[in-house]
C-alpha cells in the first residue's frame, strides 16, 4: 500500500516513519523545502528517542521518502494523512488554515479513490467540513472517504506508543475507508491492539477528551499539593494512596509546576471552545486551566521565599523542556519561571540535556552551560524544573560544595526532603 503524510512535524514524521517500519510505502510531503532537504539528508528537525535511526533505516530500504511535490504524493497514495499544525487562535479555538490548504491541494490532485485521514487534532465537525471542501475543490467528481484517526503519542515515547498503542481509534461513516484503515493497521492486530470504530465526531472528540482528562489529573494533584503545604503533610503519600485505587490509577498524579507542551494547554482550551460552540458549559475543564495558571504563578514566589530578594542572585535551573526526553519548549513551565526570575533581577544559569538550543530562541537572556555542575557553581539556589533521569542521581555533596548558598527548590519532587536537609541544603518541594 502507498500512503502520503502531509506535514512533517512531530506527528507527521513519527506517523510516516512508523508506517514505513510496518512495510508500507510512505511519502512525507511538506511545503518547507529546507526542512525536506534536511530530512532527506537524515537530519532530524525534532528530538525523539529512536526516531533518527528509524527514519534512516526506512529511507535506506526505500519505503520512506520526503518531497515538496504534493501532486506526486497524492497521485501515488491510496491513503493521505493530514498531519499539519492546528495552532490555537486568540479565543482558544484551533486554526484550521493549514488543514484547509492541505485538503485543497489533495482535492486538486486526486486521480482516483482516496482515503483522507485527519491525524492532526481538529475540532468536532472538521471531518464533514473537509468532505464538503474537497467536493467543492475537486476538478472532477471522484469518490473518497473521510476518516478521523487521532494520535495519542507521548513525546519521548512516541515510537513505542505508535507500535504498541493502548487503542487505535478510527472514526468514519465510509465502510470502504474503514476497511482500508483496518488493512493499513493490520500489523497491530498481531499484538491484539484494541480498535475503536466509531463516528467521525466521536473520534474527533476523543482526542480532546483524553488530553483534558489527563490534564485534569495533573491540576487535581497540584491543588491537593497546595493543601498539603498548608496542612503540613506530603503529597507523595496522598498520591500514592489514592493511585492504588484502580478506578483512579497512579499515572499523572505527580505534583509540579503545572502542565505544558504542545497538547494539554492547546487541547484544554480547544475543548472549552467546543463546549461554547455547542452551547454547553465546560466547568471542569475551565477549572483545570485556571488551576494550571495559578500553579505556574506560584513557582517564582516559592523560589523567592527560599532565597529572599532575587535581585542580584544567581539561580541555577536544571531542565528546560516541558518534560523529559524531548526538546519541546512549547508552553514549558520553565519559560514562565525563568521570565519571572529575570524580571525580579536574578541571573539565570541553565542546563538541559537536549533543549538548550530551542530554549535559547525564547529565553535569550539566560546563560547556558555544558552540564549540571557548571550550572550550580556559585549559585544562590538550584531549581529543578524538568525531571530528566540524569538529574535523579547527581553527586549532591559536590553540588553542595559548588554552590554559594546550598538551597534547592525541587519543583518535580525528585529528591527526598530529609535526605537533602541531612546534606545541609535548605530544601522546598511541591506539596511536601
Amino acid at each position: 500500500m502507498h500512503i502520503a503524510v502531509v506535514g512533517t512535524g512531530y506527528v507527521g514524521l513519527v506517523t510516516g516513519a512508523c508506517f514505513a517500519e510496518f512495510g508500507v510505502d510512505v511519502t512525507c510531503v511538506d511545503i518547507d523545502a529546507d526542512k525536506i532537504a534536511r530530512l532527506s539528508a537524515g537530519e532530524m528537525p525534532i528530538y525523539e528517542p529512536g526516531l533518527e535511526q528509524l527514519v534512516t533505516k526506512d529511507m535506506q530500504s526505500g519505503r520512506l521518502r520526503f518531497t515538496t511535490d504534493i501532486k506526486q504524493a497524492v497521485e501515488q497514495a491510496l491513503v493521505i494523512f493530514l498531519a499539519v499544525g492546528t495552532p490555537p487562535k486568540s479565543d482558544g479555538s484551533p486554526d484550521l488554515s493549514f488543514v484547509e490548504a492541505a485538503a485543497t491541494s489533495v482535492a486538486e490532485y486526486m486521480n482516483g479513490y482516496k482515503v483522507i485521514v485527519t491525524k492532526s487534532t481538529v475540532p468536532i465537525g472538521t471531518g464533514e467540513w473537509l468532505r464538503k471542501l474537497i467536493r467543492e475543490k475537486q476538478k472532477s467528481r471522484l469518490n473518497f472517504g473521510i476518516v478521523s484517526n487521532p494520535e495519542f503519542l507521548r513525546e519521548g515515547a512516541a515510537i513505542n506508543d505508535f507500535m504498541r498503542p493502548d487503542r487505535v481509534v478510527i472514526g468514519s461513516r465510509d465502510e470502504e475507508a474503514i476497511a482500508i484503515m483496518r488493512d493499513l493497521y493490520r500489523p497491530l492486530y498481531l499484538i491484539e491492539a484494541p480498535f475503536v470504530i466509531t463516528s467521525l465526531e466521536a473520534a474527533e472528540l476523543t482526542k480532546y477528551a483524553a488530553n483534558a482528562f489527563l490534564a485534569t489529573k495533573i491540576s487535581f494533584i497540584n491543588e491537593i499539593a497546595s493543601m498539603c503545604e498548608s496542612i503540613g503533610c506530603d503529597v507523595h503519600d496522598v498520591a500514592r494512596a489514592i493511585g492504588m485505587d484502580r478506578r483512579i490509577g497512579n499515572k499523572f498524579l505527580h505534583a509540579g509546576p503545572g502542565f505544558g507542551g504542545s497538547c494539554f494547554p492547546k487541547d484544554t482550551q480547544a475543548l472549552a471552545s467546543v463546549a461554547r460552540q455547542f452551547g454547553r458549559d465546560s466547568l471542569i475543564v475551565d477549572a483545570v486551566i485556571e488551576v494550571n495558571r495559578k500553579q505556574r504563578q506560584a513557582m517564582v514566589p516559592k523560589i523567592e521565599k527560599l532565597v529572599g530578594e532575587l535581585k542580584g542572585k544567581t539561580i541555577a535551573i536544571l531542565g528546560l523542556a516541558f518534560k523529559p526526553e524531548t526538546d519541546d519548549m512549547r508552553e514549558a513551565p520553565a519559560i514562565d519561571i525563568i521570565k519571572g526570575l529575570l524580571e525580579r533581577g536574578a541571573k539565570v544559569v541553565a542546563y538541559d540535556p537536549v533543549a538548550m538550543g530551542e530554549a535559547a530562541k525564547v529565553l535569550p537572556n539566560v546563560q547556558y552551560v555544558e552540564d549540571e555542575y557548571a550550572a550550580v557553581a556559585g549559585a544562590d539556589a538550584l531549581v529543578f524544573v524538568t525531571e530528566w533521569n540524569q538529574f535523579r542521581a547527581l553527586d549532591m555533596k559536590r553540588i553542595h560544595d559548588l554552590m554559594k548558598s546550598p538551597r534547592i527548590a525541587d519543583l518535580r519532587n525528585i529528591y527526598q526532603p530529609e535526605d537533602m536537609r541531612e546534606l545541609g541544603f535548605e530544601y522546598v518541594g511541591v506539596g511536601r
